[in-house]
């Protein structure tokens, strides 16, 4: 449930209504009300709507009744055949989770009545054996084909592989899948269970010609809980007609690829996909589709929003419980990229409750995808950010081990997730500062330092996390590490208490994520004729500009000075930055020694980075104090005069290394 910002773009042109239509092959016009029109006389026109991803939309009298409004209101539009689909990820997460776990969600999915929604990866957040009690409450099927005990021969409990639906003489068939990596997603061990997810394609190829030649029907739909790239693959790699995928929570306006269209709604249900194909002996014929906007101002279905607000009445989620002055960002595409200010409030909060030595959260259990305040923060805006039931415990690891657990997140950006997403460090952490580097063939975890220390790969540390990271989930290596202590207490409720215990806040980041491309080498360093200190480098291959502002040295406590100038010598390839000797000198404070990083950001004419803007150097300068009785001179030039003055003791960078 990730998201992949090239494509977020689309919203742009989103309006309070629809996304304009797109037209395929030899569709029918599409009128502005969304209507398909029928392109021949013995044609028949099909509609699918569909969602996925609803998620934290549970728990708000908000999105989802809307959602429910806005599904009704298409069904009533048509006078063909209707049918309305989801792609997963209905259960959780959301806040009330600890009092209804998918009871909410269900709940309104009936008053949907889909004919059909496939299992996403945090479906099975409250485990398999509660995943069956959801399906047997569903007055819906769920289908998934790929998802098999292979004890039993059979998909997951609760599941079966395909539905087909008849309607006004139109039989359309549907299959699920989810991806096949959903095991390293979910709370429990499904290998343990005999669980496997098999590949995909393979599993709808079989699939797909059940139901041409057993079940004879005339559209093939596959919910595809996996994302717009493997949507397109499914499209290049099989006849199917329709694929509605989630997972990734991108807004993926319906498209063809391929003679397969290709819809996804974002999440948090605020979007409903419409398609509208043309039928014609058994085969489609045309296709064109949009995406409905689920705005404020679409009405709210009443008894969805009753059933919500008799759960919401459950648990106090309106209190306001801290003030914070500045944003508190729980943004999806800042928490898998780079530190925010939530995430730092989040692992302070599981230090402070544990004390611990370093704390880590994984970026994929903060959710909701929102900015909250300035303002008041309530305990719901807490449960929705995390809004999953785990625990906080404390794990022993060796400064090693933890050096392994920091680079298990990092996704590089040559690898196909990172061509999609941009390279990724999916964590947030407290007590500890490090650099990473998001390409393939590097060292990607540098210069680590737990509280102010550099690390000591032999030494021991406590380190908190939540029970479902300590047990291997998304990919942390912690399985087999000691638990030596546990708080019997959600993360949600250790933040929420911590809030009110603060009362008012204004968290920032402080440089404990550090992300790096580029090391500067072949270093020299100079007094100009000001008298400031200049640091020489070799500009990286790939430089093709400085992006201003940048480039600062800093301490290991981040503590920085800014360049007063950086500019480039293109014959020498050579760059200069600049800095005033009395700020470092004060950066040193009483230390006569002391190990700097420099950071700049530069434009690359190499790498795409998918998500970020620039690419970012580094160089590790060793500054010392000048030895001359604790005084250094400086010229300082006007327009009229040259004035000399003294200054206290300042530094004279004496090495930059890689």
């Amino acid at each position: 449930m990730r998201r992949a910002t090239a494509l977020v773009l689309l919203v742009c042109i989103v309006s309070a209504g629809a996304i304009p239509a797109l037209g395929v092959g030899a569709g029918g016009h599409q009128s502005d009300t969304g209507s398909a029109d029928v392109t021949a006389n013995s044609s028949t026109n099909v509609t699918i709507l569909s969602y996925n991803d609803i998620q934290t939309a549970a728990a708000k009298d908000g999105n989802l009744p809307r959602l429910v409004h806005r599904i009704d209101e298409r069904r009533a539009a048509h006078d063909n055949p209707t049918f309305v689909m989801g792609g997963g990820d209905e259960l959780s997460p959301h806040a009330l989770s600890p009092v209804s776990k998918w009871r909410a969600p269900v709940d309104v999915l009936n008053l949907i009545g889909p004919d059909a929604d496939t299992i996403g990866n945090h479906d099975l957040d409250y485990g398999v054996d509660a995943f069956t009690n959801a399906s047997r409450a569903s007055e819906f099927p769920w289908v998934v084909s790929n998802l098999v005990n292979e004890t039993t021969g059979k998909t997951v409990e609760g599941t079966k592989r395909y539905e087909v639906v008849e309607r006004g003489g139109v039989k359309v068939g549907i299959v699920g899948a989810v991806y096949p990596g959903v095991d390293g997603s979910v709370s429990e061990n499904l290998s343990a269970r005999n669980i496997t997810a098999k590949p995909v394609v393979p599993s709808i190829r079989k699939y797909e010609r059940v139901l041409r030649e057993r079940e004879d029907v005339d559209v093939t739909v596959v919910l595809l809980h996996e994302g717009t790239n493997e949507a397109e693959t499914v499209a290049n790699r099989t006849d199917t007609d329709v694929v509605l995928t989630g997972h990734d929570e991108v807004v993926y306006r319906p498209r063809v690829v391929n003679g397969t269209i290709i819809s996804e709604t974002q999440a948090r249900a605020e979007y409903l996909s419409e398609i509208n194909l043309t039928v014609e002996n058994g085969e489609v014929v045309a296709a064109n589709g949009h995406l409905l906007n689920v705005t404020d101002a679409t009405p709210k279905n009443e008894t969805a929003s009753d059933i919500i607000d008799d759960y919401r009445s459950e648990v106090d989620l309106d209190s306001t419980i801290a003030y914070t002055e500045t944003p508190l960002d729980a943004r999806f595409a800042t928490n898998y990229h780079r530190e925010s200010n939530y995430g730092d409030l989040v692992t302070d909060a599981m230090r402070a409750k544990t004390g611990a030595d370093v704390a880590i959260t994984n970026a994929g259990g903060i959710r909701s995808n929102s900015v909250y305040g300035p303002g008041n923060v309530t305990g719901g805006d807490v449960f929705n950010t995390l809004p999953f039931g785990n625990e906080v415990v404390t794990v022993e690891l060796t400064g090693r081990e933890l050096e392994e657990t920091l680079a298990s997140q990092v996704t590089p950006l040559e690898s196909e997730a990172g061509q999609q997403y941009g390279a990724e460090m999916a964590m947030q952490v407290s007590g500890v500062r490090f650099e990473w580097v998001g390409h393939e063939g590097r060292d990607q975890i540098r210069d680590v330092y737990v509280n102010g220390e550099r690390l000591d790969p032999n030494a021991t540390y406590e380190v908190a996390v939540n029970d479902f990271m300590a047990g291997g989930g998304s990919g942390y290596p912690l399985a087999d590490e000691p638990v030596v202590n546990r708080t019997n207490e959600l993360l949600s409720t250790t933040v929420v208490d911590y809030l009110k215990e603060k009362k008012r806040i204004a968290p920032t980041t402080d440089g404990r994520i550090r992300r790096v491309d580029t090391t500067l080498d072949d270093a020299s360093v100079s007094l100009d004729e000001r008298g400031k200190v200049v640091m020489h480098f070799d500009a990286p291959a790939d430089y093709d500009g400085t992006v201003a502002g940048t480039f600062v040295v800093s301490t290991p406590g981040n503590r920085t000075v800014e360049a007063e100038k950086v500019t480039y010598d293109a014959e020498e390839g050579r760059l200069a930055v600049r800095f005033d000797d009395a700020e470092l000198a004060a950066l040193l404070g009483c230390e006569r020694t002391a190990d700097l990083d420099l950071y700049g950001s530069y434009n690359s004419s190499k790498y795409d980075q998918v998500y970020f803007d620039h690419s970012r150097v580094n160089a590790d300068v060793t500054a010392t104090l000048a030895a001359n009785g604790g005084h250094a001179k400086e010229t300082n030039e006007t327009d009229d005069t040259d004035e000399t003055s003294e200054r206290t003791a300042s530094p004279t960078p004496t090495a930059a290394t890689a």
